[in-house]
């Protein structure tokens, strides 16, 4: 009884009864899966925005109700439903499968809000989800009639997909859930033999998509040996199919770690021990340290530079949670002096491994932009790397050695462990130093400054140099650091010299290229090596843009115009003005009328 109800919520409500004498009524074709992708990746789903999305599909259907003039009525609603007779061409079925999408990208957008659905928006998730079921049902039993049978077949793919997703998101009926996803599964398996590339690709993507679901599926049902912390390992793909799926994982991550922090009472670091006592932050921590693995593990070499940036993005984030826990536990702690010692070392320790990554991810950017420095790694639409964006990354790379030194000397009584840890990012800050000399000469270099960057190479020659005998008398020497200032020591001396015979040519030939320069000056601004101007030449036609195999200009007139003499009246100079002398005209001036009593204040 209770397998039937369960069932029976997945059940459309048929109004529509489908006779033997509409099977031969003309087929429509509808590509569902290439017609969808197509809209989510060019309204909003490439960047994961529901938002954009939904609204493009309310102005679809807004559209498409127009032009098919099936509108609702004007002023009092009307609902008019669709039924197999309804569907005279198949703009009626993309007003079906739209309405499914749009109540399905309604759900996702709840779905993914950035602190979650709340009882209430979950609810009304459901409820959308259900809707999406609904017409997506509809769409199957429309496409099963007025389709051909690949749209029949990518429409029952696509209903079970969304049957899959409602039941997924209920965490109810697994078996159920498994089944519509293998269903889906097995239709684009299928599909995806014949057709067109693009259709081939499409096809094998949304396999893909659909295969963590079904892990997660028999994970849950207990029919999987995998365990919950390899599942992080499943949600690495990206698309809108897995969204669900991600937010599911990381429920039954933190429930994992939660198990697994119990067991976690104390933390390491430098030979000292601090105990952890809040379940919070020992869950925050055990999830820094689960990313930390991913990072420098055995298949760290193979990730992407792009996916070790966004593991740094997470470690910092975990890591700034437990230290936000561990201070609102300071606060909160009572007299005890024990305790506020060991909550202030472990906030040191967590703030000294914050400072470690920094470093690390500094580093790597550092990497990626030497990569872009040389224009043969670059390509066409990449943006080349200029030496000063290497300076400026190891300035940052110094002054996040000098935070974590200070960090780890602050305190009274230091630990050996302590003192090797700050001798240690000494050696790297001079290594810094080095690099950083080093590239703020190639932009000497460049800007065509040879004195200053021949100066500025001989420097960076000496801290390398000066840094590698520090690095060869230290005992855990870094054999890859001791390789690489030793190429940077020979890039130095190198560059110093070519820098130097540079500066020597351009000072001989200086006066050389005056000369040239000085030579071809023309007054007239007429040089007779160059052809006639096109105006000089109206009478033949010749291109106005010139020779399109040179990049020659177009010489069209003479700009700026040269000076011509004009004609204009004489100018006479009267020498005999400043000879003459003029007359006194005081009498003829008009005089001041002044009363008795402006006498007086003369």
């Amino acid at each position: 009884m209770a397998k039937e109800n369960h069932i029976a919520v997945m059940e459309i409500d048929d109004q529509n009864s489908f006779t033997a004498d509409q099977i031969n009524t003309p087929k429509f074709s509808v590509n569902v899966l290439q017609l969808l992708k197509s809209a989510q990746m060019q309204h909003g789903l490439r960047f994961g925005d529901y938002v954009r999305y939904r609204r493009y599909c309310t102005a679809r259907l807004r559209r498409l109700y127009k032009s098919l003039k099936f509108t609702h009525g004007r002023g009092k609603y009307t609902k008019r439903a669709i039924a197999v007779s309804t569907v005279t061409e198949v703009r009626f079925l993309h007003l079906v499968l739209y309405t499914a999408e749009r109540a399905w990208s309604h759900a996702m957008e709840k779905k993914t809000l950035p602190e979650g659905p709340n009882a209430r928006q979950r609810s009304y998730l459901i409820g959308r989800l259900r809707k999406a079921v609904r017409w997506a049902t509809l769409f199957q039993e429309l496409c099963a009639i007025k389709g051909d049978s690949r749209t029949s077949l990518e429409a029952e793919a696509y209903a079970s997909y969304m049957k899959g997703n409602l039941l997924f998101e209920q965490d109810q009926h697994w078996d159920i859930a498994l089944k519509c996803f293998k269903s889906a599964r097995a239709v684009y398996e299928e599909l995806g033999k014949y057709g067109d590339l693009e259709n081939q690709v499409l096809c094998r993507e949304r396999v893909e998509e659909l295969e963590p679901s079904i892990r997660y599926c028999l994970h849950k049902i207990g029919e999987s040996n995998l365990q919950t912390s390899e599942l992080v390992h499943i949600g690495e793909m990206e698309g809108p199919a897995l969204d669900l799926f991600k937010a599911k994982l990381e429920a039954a991550m933190a429930e994992a770690r939660s198990q697994q922090a119990a067991s976690m009472t104390e933390f390491y670091w430098l030979g000292q021990r601090f105990p952890i006592s809040n379940a919070k932050t020992r869950v925050s921590i055990l999830k820094a340290q689960e990313l930390e693995k991913d990072i420098n593990g055995p298949a760290a070499d193979s990730l992407p530079a792009e996916k070790k940036l966004v593991l740094f993005d997470k470690i910092f984030s975990a890591y700034n949670d437990a230290r936000s826990y561990i201070r609102n536990d300071l606060v909160t702690t009572g007299n005890s002096e024990k305790m506020k010692d060991d909550l202030s070392g472990l906030d040191k320790a967590i703030g000294a491994i914050l400072g470690q990554r920094t470093i690390e991810r500094n580093q790597l950017l550092v990497k990626i932009a030497k990569s872009k420095l040389s224009k043969i790694h670059v390509d066409k639409n990449e943006k080349m790397t200029k030496p000063e964006e290497l300076v400026r990354l190891y300035d940052l790379l110094l002054q996040n050695t000098a935070d974590l030194s200070d960090l780890v000397s602050s305190g009274r009584d230091r630990k050996p462990e302590e003192v090797a840890f700050s001798e240690e990012c000494e050696l790297k800050s001079s290594v810094f130093r080095a690099e950083r000399c080093f590239y703020l000469a190639k932009s000497y270099s460049l800007a065509g400054k040879r004195a200053e960057a021949y100066v500025l190479y001989c420097k960076a020659r000496s801290l390398a140099d000066a840094a590698l005998k520090k690095l060869q008398s230290s005992n855990n020497a870094d054999e890859v650091m001791i390789k690489e200032l030793k190429m940077l020591y020979d890039e130095c001396r190198s560059n110093s010299c070519i820098e130097h015979a540079t500066g020597i040519m351009e000072e001989n030939k200086a006066p050389e290229n005056l000369s040239k320069k000085m030579s071809s000056i023309s007054l007239t601004g007429n040089d007779k090596k160059l052809d006639k101007l096109l105006m000089e030449k109206l009478d033949s036609y010749e291109s106005v843009v010139g020779d399109p195999a040179t990049k020659s200009i177009p010489r069209i007139g003479v700009f700026p115009p040269t000076f011509q003499a004009v004609p204009r009246n004489p100018i006479v100079i009267d020498l005999a003005y400043n000879a003459i002398d003029f007359p006194s005209l005081e009498n003829r001036m008009k005089k001041d009328k002044k009363g008795f009593i402006s006498r007086l204040w003369r």
